[in-house]
């Protein structure tokens, strides 16, 4: 029976080697989707148009750009609109669910190719980038329609290979793919966004306080669920006033976003 992939590019490092290494490879790519929150750094954006011309170039299928279904709107707007943090300040994963896993779904349940092998009881193949950082990630179950493929645990690769790979090929390096309001945001990465994207930062704390106005956000401290940006951002600027170091270690540790690529630098 015919073989259907489809590759779920996540706009950052691993999932971008992956790719590389298909090629390299001349594996069999059909379908590249990435999911979009609307909430991506401008680089992150900027990265994904030249890498899937470089696809392109190299005989591959373009990124093809998913969105949440229903209501058209962002994460962003989805939270200003329902007065609340992303749900992984709460502790749950449902922008992942809605905003990644869900948009790519669908829009494979309406791809013919794939309509076609399932009518005839076949499964698609779903790469997924996950590396020998976190084996344990890689435990999706098999179900009536996917099987789920992992290239880079089956070459073993780690950070460092993934890294190599795309310098290998010329490219250079995607950065952080994150939503820039994202939860497991770091103090030190809050600080940069203070000094380089203060646009960007300016939005997030507006999610937070609006979360925070409407009252439902009392059972967390603020958008990093232990850690309030809006009160951080003051502990910066008075440290900065007084000529102090400014404290990036404490109760930031990084929620696990369980998003399908990493949001590692």
């Amino acid at each position: 029976m015919e073989q259907l992939v489809v590759a779920s590019y996540g706009m950052g490092t691993n999932s971008t080697a992956f790719l590389i290494e298909m090629v390299r490879r001349k594996e069999p790519v059909h379908l590249i989707l990435s999911a979009d929150t609307g909430g991506e750094f401008a680089h992150t954006y900027e990265y994904a148009n030249m890498f899937s011309d470089w696809l392109i170039s190299h005989g591959y299928p373009p990124v093809t750009r998913v969105t949440k279904g229903g209501k058209e709107e962002t994460l962003e707007e989805y939270c200003l609109r329902i007065g609340m943090l992303p749900s992984l300040s709460y502790g749950y994963k449902g922008c992942s669910q809605k905003f990644k896993i869900q948009p790519q779904n669908k829009f494979v349940n309406n791809w013919e190719p794939a309509k076609i092998l399932w009518k005839r009881g076949g499964k698609v193949t779903k790469l997924i980038g996950y590396d020998m950082d976190e084996p344990h990630r890689a435990a999706i179950p098999e179900d009536a329609k996917y099987q789920y493929r992992y290239p880079l645990l089956e070459w073993g690769w780690g950070r460092d290979e993934c890294i190599e790979s795309i310098k290998a090929a010329g490219l250079r390096l995607p950065g952080k793919s994150a939503c820039f309001f994202c939860p497991s945001t770091r103090k030190a990465e809050i600080v940069d966004m203070l000094d380089n994207h203060p646009i960007y930062l300016a939005r997030a704390i507006a999610i937070e306080q609006n979360a925070e106005a409407s009252g439902r956000n009392h059972s967390v401290n603020g958008l990093g669920r232990r850690l309030n940006w809006t009160n951080y951002l003051k502990e910066v600027t008075e440290a900065r006033a007084a000529n102090c170091p400014i404290n990036t270690r404490g109760i930031d540790d990084p929620i696990p976003c369980g998003c399908y690529d990493e949001s590692q630098e």
